[in-house]
Order: structure tokens, then C-alpha cells, then sequence
């Protein structure tokens, strides 16, 4: 009897011992964590960003999760503005987005447009040659029959795009460029007017997509990658988004 009880006090003097230090052990975290704050920079705000584009906003494997970095910070602002006030459609883009003020995405988009991190090689050509042959000739020459503009045109000669506002095509998968094109054409991605992509979408069949979409993947990295300056193209159409 009398070991009984000396195991039952001894259990229960184990038990108030790992309450106790349990307790103190506790305290002291909370203390930690109440003295502790993450960093106060815009790389620290964007972590929430990282999971689909990148820690620098360099796109991740995923198809349709693009590159953000070294994009003119016009065209990351308007895109910003467009997910949060439902141009375009995404609704864990357009649910982040949806409470936060301009001011706040300029300074998103002044983050990235200033990030330089490396190009991913090209993607591998998944089309025939004829196919990438077409993307190459709209990409380069457009279609007058057509009154289709070269990409060129308004992107730049090396796909780099041009100050404030028109991004460069580079680094991006071949079948989030086909969304996108895809998107303009049907009207579930919508830019302010006048909406010169949707213009432009208007006019390409399944076919140039594809082919547009493959040849553009397929491009490596210019040696310098920045926007060219504003106003270095006399732009064919006149784009909403752009300013004058």
C-alpha cells in the first residue's frame, strides 16, 4: 500500500514539475514573440507573392504563373489595378488585390519592375516548323492583309517592351502566353480603352496563337534586358493603357 502511494505522489509530484517548467517554457516564447517583428521592407510584403512567382518575381515552374521582374512598373501597376478591380480574372489574384490602395500597388510594382534575377533557358519547341515558322513572321512582320502589327512594334525588337508601360515577353511559358492571347480574344481579360490587345486578338486564329505562343517561348535572353526608353516605337494602334 505504502509503494502505491509513494508512486501515485511521485506521478503526481513528475506531473506538477513538467506543468511548471511547461508554463515558464511558454512564457518565455511569448516573450520572444512579442519582441520579435518581421523586417519592414517591400521584400518582406511580398512574400505572399513568391509562392507563384518567384522570391524575386522570376516565375516559377508552373505554366501560368508568369516572370513579374524587370516588367516596366506602368504595365505591373495596371495589371495590379486590373486584378483588383476585376478586368482581369483570377480570383486568388483579384481576392489579394481586392482591399489594396494604388498608392500601394505602385510600390509593388516599383519593387519588381526593379528586380534583375536570371532568365530561365527557353522552352523546349513543342510545335513543327511550319507552325514556328508562322510565329516568327508575326512575331517579326505581323499580317498587313490582316491589319495584324508585328509584335515588334510595341514590345521591341528583342521583346524586351518599352517604358512606362508595355512588358517584355521573355522568359514566359508558351501556354501562358496562349491564355493570355486566348483571353484578350474572348474578352475575359480586358485592358482600359481603347484595348489594342483585344484588337489585335480579334484578329489571330487558333493556329497563330499557338504559333505566336511557341515562337516567343523559344527566345533566349537579350544580353541587355531592360524596356527600351519611352517613345523609342511610334506604336500602330493607339492603347488605353499607354499613356500619351
Amino acid at each position: 500500500m505504502a509503494n502505491r502511494n509513494g508512486g501515485y505522489v511521485g506521478r503526481r509530484s513528475a506531473f506538477f514539475l513538467f506543468a511548471l517548467l511547461a508554463f515558464f517554457s511558454m512564457n518565455a516564447f511569448c516573450a520572444d514573440a512579442a519582441t520579435e517583428r518581421a523586417p519592414d521592407t517591400m521584400a518582406a510584403r511580398v512574400l505572399g507573392c513568391a509562392s507563384c512567382h518567384g522570391a524575386r518575381g522570376e516565375g516559377t515552374d508552373n505554366d501560368y504563373f508568369p516572370r513579374l521582374s524587370g516588367k516596366p512598373a506602368g504595365y505591373l501597376y495596371n495589371q495590379l489595378q486590373a486584378f483588383r478591380d476585376g478586368r482581369r480574372k483570377y480570383p486568388p489574384m483579384n481576392y489579394l488585390l481586392a482591399y489594396l490602395p494604388d498608392a500601394y500597388l505602385h510600390q509593388i510594382a516599383d519593387y519588381f519592375a526593379a528586380e534583375r534575377p536570371p532568365f530561365p533557358p527557353p522552352g523546349a519547341v513543342t510545335v513543327d516548323a511550319k507552325t514556328l515558322a508562322l510565329g516568327r513572321a508575326l512575331v517579326t512582320n505581323g499580317d498587313p492583309s490582316r491589319k495584324v502589327p508585328a509584335c515588334v512594334a510595341c514590345h521591341a525588337a528583342a521583346m524586351t517592351g518599352m517604358e512606362p508601360a508595355i512588358p517584355g515577353l521573355l522568359g514566359l511559358h508558351a501556354d501562358y502566353l496562349s491564355a493570355q492571347l486566348g483571353a484578350w480574344r474572348y474578352g475575359t481579360r480586358s485592358a482600359l480603352a481603347p484595348d489594342c490587345m483585344k484588337k489585335v486578338a480579334s484578329q489571330l486564329s487558333d493556329r497563330d496563337i499557338t504559333a505566336i505562343a511557341a515562337f516567343l517561348a523559344s527566345l533566349p535572353a537579350p544580353a541587355n534586358p531592360v524596356p527600351v526608353a519611352a517613345g523609342s516605337l511610334k506604336m500602330p494602334l493607339a492603347c488605353g493603357s499607354v499613356p500619351n
